[in-house]
């Protein structure tokens, strides 16, 4: 059964006197498949960008790219609105093949060469601190695949407090541990470190999530991070360690990456006094058509072909 939901992200950039802009790049559009189909699109910048160019990344993400030309403000807003037909995926216990039922398991040779980038953690000196968290989780579960993600999604949320953090960037899983505290992106970010520790394909997602009143999930009102997991027989198979979710309910996927900087929902530059930056809000709404209608923006998707 599908779900009509709306996305409303605006993110508003102030300063203390007007500054000139870098090229900034987007990514709040969705790719259609089978779990979700894009049905409106409405984006509004001010001040007005003299160009914006569409590409798609190595990930296959729509990216977009404004170009801003000799504009100067003391403001700048990007209002992105989506409207998303969302079918929910159930966990994949049946489909998982039995190759790969227990672990660990070994990936078939023509999909390997496709994983081995997501495969690989990033080098760094304390990673050898996840490696033993991962092994410790892994033992405590009873030896099947789908029970060590379990375990480790149940560990994550049961050990690591969730906190709001408006500092730009991710911690490196062996500081999250350390703290003890982290953002949904620091949650997700330590999952996929530790599961590619273990063998596993993983990925980092970023999106929305939806949060209906009965729910009250973590990180709703602004954008959300979390795992794909590569599972023979399955493919690519949403885990949200944040919230404890195996599959893709309530969640909304924007891109994939292999890292969390190729993720950023929006990233650029300003050219002018860096005293001049004031500050950042961002602020997403995610609703439900049939229950919680919303007006779409009345302006086209900007330079959209």
């Amino acid at each position: 059964m599908a779900r009509h939901l709306i996305v409303h992200h605006t993110t508003e950039y102030t300063y203390r006197e007007p500054v000139h802009f870098g090229q900034h790049r987007m990514m709040f559009r969705p790719r259609d498949s089978h779990t979700l189909r894009l049905l409106d699109t409405n984006l509004r910048i001010f001040p007005a960008p003299d160009r914006v160019r569409w590409m798609y990344d190595t990930f296959g993400n729509s990216i977009a790219y404004a170009d801003f030309g000799d504009t100067q403000s003391d403001t700048l807003r990007f209002e992105s609105e989506i409207g998303i037909l969302h079918y929910e995926a159930q966990q994949p216990s049946d489909s998982l093949l039995d190759a790969a039922g227990a672990f660990p398991f070994c990936y078939m040779p023509d999909e390997q060469p496709d994983l081995e980038a997501v495969m690989t953690p990033q080098p760094h000196p304390d990673h050898a601190r996840v490696v033993a968290w991962a092994k410790d989780v892994a033992q405590r579960a009873n030896g099947q695949t789908l029970s060590v993600l379990n375990e480790m999604m149940t560990t994550i949320r049961r050990d690591v407090a969730y906190r709001l953090r408006s500092t730009m960037g991710t911690q490196h899983p062996a500081e999250t541990l350390h703290l003890g505290t982290g953002t949904c992106r620091d949650f997700a970010w330590l999952m996929i470190e530790a599961l590619r520790s273990l063998g596993f394909a993983a990925r980092f997602v970023s999106g929305y999530i939806y949060s209906p009143s009965r729910t009250r999930h973590q990180g709703g009102g602004a954008t959300h991070a979390w795992v794909q997991v590569y599972l023979p027989g399955c493919g690519w198979v949403e885990m949200d360690p944040t919230n404890g979710i195996f599959g893709n309910r309530d969640l909304i996927r924007i891109a994939v990456a292999r890292h969390p900087g190729q993720a950023r929902p929006l990233s650029g530059s300003f050219i002018g006094k860096s005293s001049a930056y004031r500050g950042i809000s961002v602020s997403v709404a995610v609703s439900n058509a049939e229950t919680e209608p919303q007006a779409m923006f009345n302006a086209p998707f900007a330079n959209a072909s």
